[in-house]
């Protein structure tokens, strides 16, 4: 969030605050690498997912790092701006581009779910002589399969 802020930042002619996002950037993103890291190496089922080799995450990097080179680039030519110490504050309440959610309620219960209903749903109570039984094996008998042999003249012709 913070590398695609900083390129926001950039187009806004902010290339301090960006820079400084960029760094934050930088920083969640070795963290994250170090775990990804981590997790690849441990044992156990979910060895096979290699998080550190995905596709997204080696863009992510390179991006990180080739819009930092031009923020710093451009700021040190362009722009003179002053980075600052602390990171800019990420706007996490989207206001383009996303549907409003609608809150989901669940709908009232009906008269009829009373606690003695529900309680009349325990499985621990159920008859013992419900089990099924498996059924024998019967003799399956073989059944004559009809004698089919290739004819020659069945009215097809090659030409």
């Amino acid at each position: 969030a913070y590398c695609y802020h900083g390129q926001t930042l950039l187009t806004g002619d902010k290339c301090g605050e960006a820079i400084r996002s960029l760094q934050e950037s930088e920083k969640f993103f070795a963290k994250a690498e170090a775990l990804c890291k981590e997790y690849g190496e441990t044992k156990g089922p979910g060895t096979t997912a290699k998080p550190s080799g995905h596709l997204f995450f080696r863009k992510l990097g390179s991006l990180i790092k080739n819009t930092l080179e031009k923020c710093q680039r451009e700021n040190g030519f362009i722009y003179f701006q002053k980075v600052p110490v602390e990171a800019p504050q990420l706007e996490l309440k989207a206001n383009y581009g996303l549907v409003e959610p609608v809150p989901f309620e669940f709908p009232a219960l009906n008269a009829h779910w009373t606690p003695e209903t529900l309680a009349a749903f325990d499985l621990t109570k159920r008859p013992k002589d419900d089990t099924a039984k498996p059924k024998p094996d019967e003799d399956v008998k073989p059944l004559k399969e009809p004698d089919i042999k290739p004819q020659k003249d069945s009215g097809c012709q090659i030409s």
